[in-house]
Parts: C-alpha cells; structure tokens; sequence
C-alpha cells in the first residue's frame, strides 16, 4: 500500500514509517520540521518538506504518489503551549487538518488513520475509560483534536465510501526497541524523558506536581503505552478499514502506573539516583486515568505487548545514553516541568 505520513518525522510518526516500511508498504512522509527531525525519516522513506495549509502541494502529492491511504500525525501537542496559543493549535491541528481533507478529497483519497488523543475526554467521572466515554475537553489541545473528529464523521455521512479511524491515545513512552529511534522534543515535557534526562544529569530534578492524591503513593496514575505498541495498532486498523467504516479506538495498556512507579523504575533501569522535587497539584489533572483498550483487541486482535514499566522504559534508556542530546544539540530543558 502506498501510505502519507503527515508528521513522520516526528516522535511518533517516525516510528510508525519504521514499521510501515519493514511490513512492506511504500511511505511517503510530508513534515514541515517545526517539531519534527529529519535525522528521523526512515532512509526507505520519500520526505518532503511541506507543511500542511499548502492544500495544493498537498493534493499534487497525494496524485503523483498513488496515494491509497494516510496515517495523519503532524500536530502540536503541548497541554499548556495551547492554553496560551489556542489560535495556533486550531491553526495547525484543526485547519491542518481541513487541508489536508480537502487535498484528499481533490486526489480522490479515501481513507485515513488519525492520530487522536485521550484528551478529548477531558475530566473523566470513571476509569477505566472506554470509547462510549463522554468527550467534554478542557484544554485548546484536546478541542482542536476533538473538532478533527467531528470533522471526519461529517465528511464520512457526505461520503459513503469514505472511511477513518480515530485513535485516542493515553501516554506515548519508550523508544524503538532496536534503539534506531527516539524521543527528542523542544522543549521536552514527558515524564519518562524527563526522568532520563535527570539520571543524564542534564535537568537538575524532576518536578513532581501533587503528591497527596488519593492513589497508593500520592501521586498521578497515567496509562503508559509504548510507540512500538502503539504504531502496531496503527497498521492493523490501516488493513482492516474498510469503504464506508468510522472507528474509534482507545490506545493503552488498560492499567496505570503512578508518577513515583515511574520515577523509581528508571531509578533501577539506569543505576543513577532521580532527584526530585514537588510541587502543587496543577489545574485539571485527574488523580487516575487509563484507558480500556477491550474493543480493539476484541475487533482487530491487537494487544500491547510492553506493558512493565521498567521495560518501557528501559528502550528509552537504550535510545537516550546513546544519543544524550537527541538529533540535535543543545535541548531547551530547564523551562519545561514533566507531568
């Protein structure tokens, strides 16, 4: 299959070309390299730089490559970057995406895996959740990605043969598992690297916000999923859509692991003692949250394969005390807090 990867040169969409690749498909990328690495496109891949509002670029491409489907992924993501920014991240993530449609719809493409995400369930009242859980977002982030949703439910019911899956990740973690690929964000603010940074001793401590929620240790309990589990998902969906199909599906290990289990796995993974320091709750972070992956494993067999904590992140170890300074250098650390 001949496959668009918007945003396969970052830290998600290039693990997904990987997979793609060696499964035997051909693989176009397209990334404007805001946030993205170019280091990280697959050699087998076809890259070009073009950035998503180019609708015209866009459909020229989706024509000259025979595109059969796209495994769209190119988005801001930063929770807090779009409370400051929202026009930015509806710009990128929501308008992105319209044109991205539209070139499809031009070239006559019709099917799509879209990189969704767990925040559009904003504030959850029950966990595990499920896919019938209500979306009531609480961020631009989370918004801008629920509208892309939406927007894909109304062009289906205008385009029968149309299909699309939707796929509502829980937290991304870990590195390929053949240390070919990373993790490399500017500024970076996920836990596990933020951790390994430490251990580095590039981040003087790890920032625990809120340690007295009502969980085991006091702190956060999130859903930690690996990239190379989550990228599978992402194919098996791809190979089963089918004209006229909308799916939605949850991405995670269906059980969490809490801010502390994190800190105290990469402390036993890398030999290094974390340094830490807390902090007050921030606004809008749930005690639990972690997703019920039932239905995809029920509809398409698929199943995550990491699901130990020191495992997941022992590949991101793997990745990060081989390349300290990610694909480039120097990273913007000090001004970003892990959650």
């Amino acid at each position: 299959m001949n496959v668009l990867v918007p945003g396969g040169a970052g830290y998600i969409g290039s693990h997904a070309v990987k997979q793609l690749i060696e499964a035997g498909h051909r693989v176009v990328v397209v990334d404007n390299l805001c946030r993205g690495h170019g280091q990280a496109v697959h050699p087998k891949a076809a890259f070009h730089e073009v950035d998503l509002a180019d609708t015209p670029a866009l459909t020229a491409l989706l024509r000259e490559q025979a595109i059969d489907c796209v495994m769209h992924f190119a988005a801001l993501a930063y929770v807090g970057e779009s409370v400051t920014d929202p026009l930015g991240y509806y710009h990128n993530n929501t308008a992105g995406a319209i044109s991205l449609l539209r070139a499809m719809d031009a070239a006559g493409v019709r099917r799509m895996v879209f990189s969704s995400t767990c925040a559009t369930y904003g504030e959850p009242e029950q966990t595990p959740i499920v896919e019938t859980t209500p979306q009531r977002p609480i961020n631009p982030y989370g918004w801008s990605k629920w509208c892309v949703e939406r927007i894909l439910q109304d062009y289906q019911a205008a385009n029968r043969d149309f299909s699309f899956a939707a796929l509502r990740y829980f937290n991304v973690a870990g590195c390929a598992a053949d240390g070919s690929l990373g993790e490399d964000h500017e500024p970076e603010t996920h836990l596990v690297p933020r951790v390994l940074l430490a251990a580095l001793g590039q981040l003087e401590k790890v920032t625990v916000f809120g340690a007295d929620y009502a969980t085991p240790d006091g702190t956060c309990i999130r859903d930690y999923v690996h990239v190379d589990d989550l990228c599978k998902a992402h194919i098996a969906v791809m190979d089963a859509l089918r004209p006229g199909e909308a799916r939605f599906y949850n991405l995670g290990i269906g059980k969490g692991y809490s801010v502390q289990e994190v800190i105290d796995a990469a402390g036993r993974v890398t030999g290094a003692a974390i340094p830490v320091g807390y902090g007050p709750r921030r606004p809008g972070d749930p005690a639990v949250l972690f997703a019920d992956a039932a239905k995809i494993r029920r509809e398409l067999g698929w199943q995550a394969r990491w699901t130990d904590i020191d495992t997941i992140v022992a590949t991101a170890w793997n990745w990060f005390r081989n390349h300290p300074h990610g694909y480039r250098q120097p990273r913007n650390i000090k001004s970003a807090a892990g959650r």
